[in-house]
């Protein structure tokens, strides 16, 4: 598999992304992150205003996009494109198709750029988790669709959005504003194409992210974890992606009541969740964090509701802050709906 670093001059962008988000990180958390006293997340006061990070035009996977714009015909564009302002562009699904042609009916020269865009989207190490994900749950990548809303490769706002079974992923240029990812998300897998997964989620992608939060709960004393686990789970919906800002529910357990440990292994489940994802969008997420106090705004719930194997790891949870939404549904498959912004 090629090497998704092996880019044009183009990565400028996204190089220098990744080098402040390196330094600042480590600069903001440094060795005092097991301390309870250091906001896991979350900079300084003196550090807190907002920065410019995230993609922009110029970063490679949205001047691929503008590439691949320029490449559509005008039927084609009957078909696939949308002004920037259709309600079309929010949506979020865990299976449907945003337009009728798969990207297996483009040009090979558009099928090439598709899948570029793609590459640029993720990580090494997430490319390749999606395209395991993609060949199990729609025999490839070729299976998905793809839309583009409002002019790429001009001043004017636009987003690329990918819709397929388990997935809705979105390129953006930062066109909108203080939306990480461009809007909700969402990443899934029924791991080798098993509807029912066992209680191991045996070769499932994204199952090692429900491993660290379940080492998280195995910390928890036992009025923490009385706390910290109830019955029925939310609706598996798109709506469980909506940002609650100061009306977030009290439920589940406050991550500002954790020792500092505790806290450095929620800020390591926010590091997994990030690891799939491209540097100049984990950079945003970590942004919008910091503008609503790092981890220490949030809370985090187990749902008994999904148990496979009633081995009481549990396969349904969610971390949620106030403009922040990760809900992991691992019963009786993975679904994930992510939403982050700087406000709810």
């Amino acid at each position: 598999m090629a090497d998704v670093n092996d880019r044009t001059a183009a990565d400028s962008d996204c190089a220098l992304c990744a080098a402040v988000s390196r330094r600042d990180f480590i600069r903001s958390i440094g060795v005092g992150a097991l301390a309870t006293s250091v906001p896991i997340l979350g900079r300084t006061a003196a550090a807190a205003a907002p920065a410019k990070v995230g993609p922009t035009p110029s970063t490679p996977a949205e001047t691929t996009v503008a590439r691949f714009y320029k490449t559509l015909t005008k039927e084609q564009r009957k078909v696939l494109c949308f002004p920037f302002d259709d309600p079309l562009r929010s949506k979020v699904g865990n299976n449907w198709a945003i337009v009728k042609p798969s990207i297996s009916e483009l040009t090979p020269e558009q099928q090439s750029l598709c899948q570029e865009i793609m590459k640029n989207l993720c990580s090494e190490d997430g490319y390749e988790r999606f395209m395991k994900q993609m060949e199990d749950d729609s025999g490839g990548f070729d299976n998905y669709h793809v839309a583009v809303f409002g002019e790429p490769g001009t001043d004017q706002p636009f987003e690329w959005v990918l819709t397929g079974r388990h997935d809705t992923l979105r390129a953006d240029g930062n066109s909108v504003a203080g939306a990480a990812f461009g809007g909700p998300i969402f990443y899934g897998h029924a791991a080798d194409g098993h509807n029912n997964e066992d209680a191991k989620h045996t070769n499932n992608v994204w199952w090692y992210q429900a491993e660290q939060a379940n080492k998280i709960f195995k910390t928890l004393d036992d009025k923490q974890k009385a706390q910290s686990l109830i019955a029925k789970a939310e609706p598996d919906v798109p709506a469980t992606t909506k940002l609650k800002g100061s009306r977030l529910p009290q439920t589940g357990l406050a991550v500002a009541d954790l020792d500092g440990q505790q806290k450095a292994m929620v800020r390591q489940l926010l590091e997994m969740m990030l690891r799939p994802f491209r540097a100049c969008d984990a950079e945003e997420v970590r942004e919008c964090l910091d503008a609503n106090d790092g981890v220490n705004k949030m809370r985090l719930t187990f749902f008994k509701e999904g148990d496979i194997g009633n081995d009481g790891v549990w396969d349904i949870w969610k971390l949620e802050g106030p403009a922040f939404s990760w809900y992991f549904r691992g019963s009786p498959h993975v679904h994930t709906w992510l939403n982050v912004a700087r406000k709810a």
